[in-house]
């Protein structure tokens, strides 16, 4: 006989957006179900943004050891044991694990559940042996590795982000298959760790990141050996464990690229399956479930947030639309959720950080646009460090409003919060310019990009006339 629970709140999926609602409805006095029936922590601490970040942590310092000529330093090639890089990674998983786990949530006072669930009709889900009646539901089950129909891929093993952080050994030559941020931080990583790297993309490699400064990290994954291939199709891959052959049409020509591993970094597909999604009458698309802008379903009472609601796929997207749903559920505001001000990174090194428009889309969205930019060799810490590798261009309006900026170079994803706050509130350039930054960091290249934008008024003939008049009174 199943066990009935009722609840103010059940949560389906304990990454991170829905453990981030359910420890915020706990907390506030909601009765809490979670359900998970993978690991908690879900993709993002588990074969996602943690691992990933570890093992470019990893291939960064195996880089240093190379790098020291510059500083005076004679480089040396460094010995990498392939199981202790793995081990690394897992200790990062093992250390960050404690938040997201079962006795943590429970001590919280959530209800969670091991179990998986499917929904009976528009306000009961089923788990295992037990039958959930909430007031308010959420889906927040996540994506999965999109895997492309490749002719012959069904016959041989691959890699995809779920995997290949229980790999042991360096790959002889890893052919990546996606050049998207996944592809591109897993090539360069694999590279500084040993391997041969070949990257195919059918379009362009940071596809979605402006190709001015993308170009800047394209530059350098290649001078660290990885092999980058456009417009490549795949049309075949063939071959057994350790032995792979990729085929591809480019411009018209058949080539083939022979690797040793295979990973498939083609995108994500949303978690929908096997949740009875229409006995709940919840619609949804091959890009996850319909939302309105509250991130409620065509199921009023049930709330779909992060990788299962589509659109932008990160863990801190996850997090903003849980504060969404708690508002919504719980205290009943009418809050909607905007994309428009939603960084993203990828950590490659250099790093590449974007936040609101590109330059392409403020072109065709407004009648005049201020492009500025600044670059890293301008910057006296940079210098010291060796890192003037870098660009900053920021986008404004004709009223010098900040509709967009995009950062390569070192600390980028850091560097790129002043411009999400600035494009989060419609600042202008003068709140930017006028900050005291402290010398010498990093951080005065954004100071230093805004204040540019008045060089030309403060420093023209009109001001040096106006100085010399107002001389004239002693």
């Amino acid at each position: 006989m199943a066990k009935r629970i009722k609840a103010d709140i059940c949560v389906i999926g304990a990454g991170s957006g829905g453990l981030s609602v359910a420890a915020g409805a706990a907390q506030m006095g909601a009765t809490t179900v979670l359900i998970e029936r993978g690991d908690m922590g879900g993709d993002c601490l588990n074969t996602g943004c943690v691992p990933s970040k570890a093992l470019l942590a990893a291939a960064k310092q195996a880089y240093r050891m190379t790098a020291g000529a510059p500083f005076g330093i004679a480089p040396a090639k460094p010995k990498i044991d392939f199981a202790a890089v793995h081990a690394h990674v897992h200790g990062v998983i093992a250390a960050i694990a404690p938040n997201d786990s079962v006795a943590r949530f429970e001590a919280l006072g959530v209800n969670v559940i091991k179990e998986h669930a499917r929904f009976k009709d528009g306000r009961t889900v089923i788990a295992g042996n037990n039958e959930i009646t909430a007031r308010r539901f959420v889906v927040a089950t996540g994506s999965r590795a999109a895997v492309p129909p490749i002719p012959g891929l069904d016959k041989l093993p691959f890699f995809t982000n779920e995997n290949i952080f229980e790999n042991t050994e360096c790959p002889a030559h890893l052919i990546v298959v996606g050049g998207g941020p996944i592809g591109m931080e897993m090539a360069q990583a694999h590279r500084r760790l040993g391997a041969k790297v070949t990257v195919l993309e059918a379009a362009r490699v940071f596809g979605r990141d402006d190709p001015e400064l993308s170009a800047i990290a394209v530059d350098r994954l290649r001078r660290d050996g990885v092999e980058i291939v456009e417009g490549a199709k795949v049309a075949s891959v063939a071959g057994e464990a350790g032995s792979v052959v990729a085929t591809i049409e480019v411009n018209g020509k058949t080539r083939d690229i022979e690797g040793s591993h295979l990973l498939i970094a083609t995108g994500r597909r949303p978690n929908v399956e096997g949740l009875d999604l229409e006995k709940a009458g919840i619609d949804y698309s091959p890009k996850g479930l319909i939302v309105d802008e509250r991130l409620r379903t065509t199921n009023k009472r049930v709330f779909g947030i992060g990788d299962v609601a589509g659109g932008l796929q990160f863990t801190h997207v996850a997090g903003y639309h849980a504060g969404i749903v708690i508002r919504n559920a719980l205290f009943r505001v009418p809050a909607k959720a905007d994309h428009t001000s939603i960084p993203w990174v990828t950590y490659t090194d250099p790093e590449l950080a974007h936040v609101g428009e590109t330059e392409a889309e403020a072109r065709e969205r407004h009648m005049k646009i201020n492009v500025l930019r600044w670059h890293f060799a301008e910057n006296d810490r940079a210098q010291a460090e060796r890192e003037t590798e870098g660009v900053i261009k920021v986008i404004t309006d004709s009223h010098a409003r900040v509709l967009g900026a995009t950062i390569v170079g070192a600390h980028a994803g850091e560097l790129i919060l002043p411009w999400v706050l600035a494009k989060t509130h419609a600042l202008k350039l003068s709140a930017m310019a006028g900050v005291v930054a402290p010398y010498p960091t990093f951080s005065e290249v954004g100071k230093r990009v805004a204040g540019s934008y008045y060089t030309p008024t403060l420093f023209s003939p009109k001001t040096r006339m106006l100085v010399r008049f107002l001389g004239l009174f002693g």
